[in-house]
C-alpha cells in the first residue's frame, strides 16, 4: 500500500478517534448534570459538603468553596464583559449601564438569572425582594427559573401605596442622600422564604435595609444573590460575618484607571 492510499484511511481513524471522544466528553456532562440535579445546598463560605449523587452510581460530589463554584464559565462570562465593557470613575465608580443596569444584554441577564437558579434552588425560596430600580431586570430573570414572584421595594411613596407598609431607611454613597424603602405588608408575609437579589453591593447598605423589611415581616432570609460586589468596601464580608448567606458572581477586589482586578478563590 503507498502512501497516497493510506492518507483516507489516517483521515477515517482521525475522525472516528473525534467522534469517540466528543461522546464521551458528552456522556461526562450529562453525568454531571444528572449529578448536580440531586444535589441540595445545605452550608457556604468554605463548608464542605459531601453529597451522595444518586443510587445509580457511586460517585460523589465534593464542594470545597460556596461561592463561584457552580457553573463557573456564568461568572466568568460576567467578569469578561466587566472588563470588556465596564467604565471606572473617580470616587470607587464602576458603569456598567452598558450591558447590566441601564442598556441590558438579554443574553448575559439570561445566563445570570441560571447561576442564581443554579445556587438556590434548593432553598425552597418563595419570594424575591430586590429594590428598584436597577436590581429589578436581574430579580425577573432569576424568578424566571426559580418560578417565584419579584417583590421590590419602592424607594418613594406614591399614590397607589397603602399606609400599610413595612420600612427602612436606606444610605446612598452612590447619590449621597436617604431613600426611605418600602413594601406592602399584603405582599410579604411570615411564611415566605425570601432571597434578595441585587446588581450592585458595595457597602451594604441596601442589603441591610431589605433584611430589616424581610425581618419586620417575620419573614425567612434565604440569602442574597449579587451580580457584582465590591470586596475592597467591604460591605459584603461584614454581612457574611454576621452569617448572611452571600453569593456574588462576581467580587471586584481593586479598581482603578488601570483597569479591575477580581477576588480569586
Amino acid at each position: 500500500m503507498n502512501k497516497s492510499s493510506e492518507k483516507p484511511l489516517y483521515f477515517v481513524a482521525f475522525v472516528w478517534l473525534l467522534f469517540f471522544n466528543l461522546k464521551e466528553v458528552e456522556n461526562n456532562v450529562q453525568k454531571w448534570r444528572f449529578s448536580f440535579d440531586t444535589f441540595c445546598r445545605f452550608g457556604y463560605n468554605g463548608t464542605i459538603l459531601q453529597v451522595a449523587e444518586s443510587q445509580k452510581t457511586q460517585n460523589k460530589v465534593f464542594l470545597t468553596d460556596a461561592n463561584h463554584i457552580i457553573l463557573g464559565y456564568r461568572v466568568k462570562l460576567l467578569e469578561e464583559r466587566i472588563l470588556r465593557d465596564g467604565k471606572v470613575f473617580p470616587g470607587e465608580v464602576l458603569k456598567v449601564g452598558g450591558f447590566l443596569n441601564h442598556l441590558i444584554d438579554d443574553t448575559l441577564m439570561e445566563e445570570i438569572g441560571k447561576e442564581i437558579y443554579s445556587l438556590y434552588k434548593c432553598d425552597q425560596v418563595t419570594k424575591i425582594l430586590t429594590l428598584e430600580a436597577s436590581g429589578i431586570a436581574i430579580a425577573c430573570y432569576a424568578a424566571m427559573y426559580l418560578h417565584v414572584p419579584v417583590l421590590f421595594a419602592k424607594k418613594s411613596k406614591t399614590a397607589n401605596i397603602s399606609k400599610d407598609v413595612y420600612s427602612a431607611e436606606v444610605k446612598s454613597y452612590t447619590h449621597g442622600n436617604v431613600n426611605t424603602i418600602m413594601v406592602e405588608k399584603e405582599f410579604l408575609n411570615s411564611s415566605d422564604r425570601v432571597l434578595i437579589v441585587d446588581d450592585f453591593l458595595a457597602h451594604g447598605e441596601a442589603l441591610r435595609g431589605l433584611i430589616a423589611l424581610i425581618g419586620q415581616a417575620g419573614a425567612t432570609l434565604v440569602g442574597c444573590a449579587i451580580a457584582i460586589e465590591k470586596g475592597f468596601q467591604k460591605g459584603g464580608d461584614e454581612l457574611r460575618e454576621q452569617g448572611v448567606r452571600i453569593e456574588s458572581l462576581a467580587i471586584i477586589e481593586s479598581m482603578s484607571d488601570d483597569g479591575v482586578t477580581f477576588r480569586k478563590n
